[in-house]
């Protein structure tokens, strides 16, 4: 028995010395920012102006979970991105689920091309009596190259709501928060 015993524990011993002694390298994530004039999300009911009486929500893009992993023998990076929103329920929402529209974009090193754009809905449900609430959005998997000259450090990735020009004005004018 304390020959099996022993036999066990020098495999064991000899299995662990295989490990390589080498800690692996960490992937390069982008620049994730968030577009400051696209973070908040203000409606109001249709044609109704834009007084605090008749705002359906107000959402804000809270902040962002990132996560970076070599793929393709290190050629290119997984980019896993999970947005987080905060949303209130104004006096106008009749109770309707608050649908945010949201966008992910990748541009070039020098950030003057837009590579990659793709577009999400996060939906905020509220139950009664509730009229304030985090909601995860959905996450997004990006690859970004990562070899022939290009590190995936280099490309920046934007998320922000996807505005109609009469709410970008609105952030405009109220400035960020």
């Amino acid at each position: 028995m304390r020959f099996v015993m022993g036999l066990a524990l020098a495999g064991a011993a000899l299995l662990a010395a295989c490990g390589s002694s080498e800690t692996p390298r960490q992937a390069p994530c982008p620049r994730i920012t968030l577009l400051r004039e696209g973070a908040d999300l203000t409606r109001f009911r249709p044609g109704a102006g834009q007084d605090l009486s008749v705002m359906s929500y107000d959402a804000r893009i809270t902040g962002f979970d990132a996560r970076c992993d070599f793929t393709d023998r290190g050629r290119n990076v997984a980019v896993d991105i999970t947005p987080r929103f905060e949303v209130e329920r104004g006096p106008a929402s009749g109770g309707v689920p608050a649908d945010l529209p949201w966008f992910v974009a990748v541009s070039d090193a020098e950030d003057t091309r837009i590579l990659d754009q793709a577009d999400y809905t996060a939906r905020a449900v509220f139950p009664a009596n509730v009229s304030r609430g985090n909601v995860p959005g959905e996450r997004v998997r990006l690859t970004i190259p990562n070899s022939d000259g290009r590190n995936a450090a280099n490309f920046n990735v934007r998320i922000s709501f996807r505005l109609t020009p009469e709410e970008l004005a609105y952030n405009r004018r109220r400035g960020a928060r």
